[in-house]
């Protein structure tokens, strides 16, 4: 599923994810969230954000166990779990968060 016009096709990966993660920004990702058939609420931004700041300190896209203790580090233990985490990404969050965050696809995706 792609939400990139011709234009857009250098920026983007054959998966949609962005090539150059300094060409972020948050009307992108309502772009590519819609895109994946995702609305993006308060709790949606808050994982965005934290992903993002995850990948700043860790200098790597975030997978799945490690951003949910993460999460539950820098939020609160009950947004800690994975199963939030599906509430509001589901099927592969890690792989959805870093798509919609401009990050690089998480190496344990498929």
């Amino acid at each position: 599923m792609t939400v990139h016009d011709e234009s857009d096709k250098e920026s983007f990966d054959k998966e949609g994810f962005l090539k150059n993660i300094q060409q972020w920004n948050e009307t992108m990702a309502i772009a590519i969230a819609k895109a994946e058939n995702i609305e993006l609420y308060d709790a949606h931004w808050e994982l965005i954000h934290c992903a993002r700041a995850y990948f700043q300190q860790f200098d790597i896209s975030p997978e799945m166990r490690p951003f949910v203790k993460w999460v539950g580090q820098q939020l609160d233990k009950d947004k800690g779990r994975s199963i939030y985490l599906l509430s509001l990404f589901p099927q592969s969050p890690t792989k959805l968060i870093s798509k919609i965050a401009g990050l690089p696809k998480p190496a344990n995706c498929i």
